[in-house]
């Protein structure tokens, strides 16, 4: 059984560059990076941050 790591939203802003208005405003428009709410504290699992990032990876042609 693999442990789920989790880190709070200002983490999660350091790691992507997304504001901490932005981030909250995703959850408020049930839209963005999967997260947890156990009461008043919200959490993200570094997967589902890293998993989110690489979906929207733009790729470019090299030369």
């Amino acid at each position: 059984m693999q442990i789920q790591r989790y880190v709070d939203e200002r983490e999660v802003s350091k790691i992507t560059g997304r504001a901490l208005p932005t981030l909250r405003n995703d959850r408020h428009k049930n839209r963005g990076i999967p997260y947890v709410k156990l009461g008043r504290s919200v959490r993200y699992s570094i997967a589902d941050v890293v998993s989110f990032m690489e979906n929207h990876k733009i790729q470019t042609q090299q030369t």
